[in-house]
């Protein structure tokens, strides 16, 4: 029973497209009586399952998330359903709790970010608790989006006191030539997808005020030796496009305090011939180091448009 008419249309999505979705992972029909929905006669399993999921949407609904359709997806498409898989990492946990514990709340933001595959959850979950994490993974899979969004969390709720974010610069196969400007123009076109992501999660005068105040700041990789970051976050991106020295470098740049964010696509590297990927080196040098997260996302964690995972799959396929 849902007794707020409002929150029902929420719940139920455009065109009843929530419970669409939710009738695909019960495998059973959804039926709404006036304020009521229940499920076809099933068993007992079923009928608490769909009764959680309700819950959680509700919950997340009242919180004032209007995007009704992105918990529903992180619900059914991930293990926060700590009643009903008792492997889940998150037994003993409430509902709600879970959900508190998987998804990215910024201070500031309309926007609550949830994990819609299990892939990105578990990734969202070692981001809050290693210090430093290396994800690899294709275009599209959410491994530099979730990082810029857990790295804008911490510094606008006053556990971190900025961001530092470094790509770097080489370009993906093809020679841009002479670029004209000073610095920060040369090295924006490089930088612009982390801008995307916190423009998506911020307004524009907000990310705009972040950066004149150097809460945010964008440096080129290059310019990062000899430096000591503390206290802050350090997103390094496409770091399949490091060498090995730079790579070594990079990491070494960890101050007291701080949390170090590795994303990159070892399938699309454009370094030249016979020159390594520091990404694919420190892998393999540092994955005995249990004190650093490393997550590998996959096809299967593509959310940008649905053809998109298609296009991963099939070069994944060729390969």
């Amino acid at each position: 029973m849902v007794d707020d008419a409002g929150i029902l249309t929420k719940l139920c999505g455009t065109n009843d497209s929530n419970l669409k979705l939710i009738e695909q992972h019960l495998g059973v029909p959804v039926f709404m009586r006036g304020n009521e929905l229940s499920v076809e006669e099933t068993d007992d399993h079923t009928r608490q399952q769909f009764k959680f999921i309700i819950d959680r949407i509700v919950d997340e609904i009242q919180e004032g998330y209007a995007d009704c359709e992105d918990a529903v997806r992180s619900i059914l498409n991930t293990d926060l359903n700590p009643d009903f898989n008792p492997a889940s990492r998150f037994s003993g946990m409430t509902g709600h709790a879970v959900m508190s514990e998987s998804s990215v709340v910024i201070p500031g933001s309309q926007v609550k970010i949830y994990p819609k595959t299990q892939g990105q959850a578990d990734y969202v979950k070692m981001l809050r608790n290693y210090d430093m994490v290396f994800c690899t993974g294709p275009a599209g899979c959410g491994k530099t989006f979730l990082a810029v969004a857990e790295a804008l969390r911490l510094v606008l709720s006053k556990e971190k006191k900025g961001i530092v974010l470094t790509r770097p610069v080489v370009e993906a196969g093809e020679n841009l030539g002479f670029l004209p400007g000073d610095l920060e123009q040369k090295i924006s076109p490089y930088l612009r997808p982390l801008y995307d992501s916190m423009e998506y999660l911020l307004s524009k005068e907000t990310v705009k005020r972040l950066v004149e105040n150097d809460i945010i700041e964008m440096a080129p990789l290059a310019y990062m030796r000899g430096r000591t970051l503390n206290n802050c976050v350090i997103i390094l991106d496409e770091a399949q496009n490091t060498t090995s020295e730079q790579m070594k470098m990079f990491l070494t740049r960890m101050g007291n305090g701080s949390k170090v964010i590795v994303t990159g696509d070892v399938t699309q590297i454009d370094l030249p011939k016979r020159v390594g990927s520091g990404l694919v080196n420190a892998l393999d040098i540092l994955s005995g180091i249990d004190e650093i997260g490393i997550m590998q996302l996959s096809g299967q964690d593509v959310v940008r448009n649905p053809l998109v995972r298609k296009i991963v799959k099939a070069y994944e396929q060729q390969q």
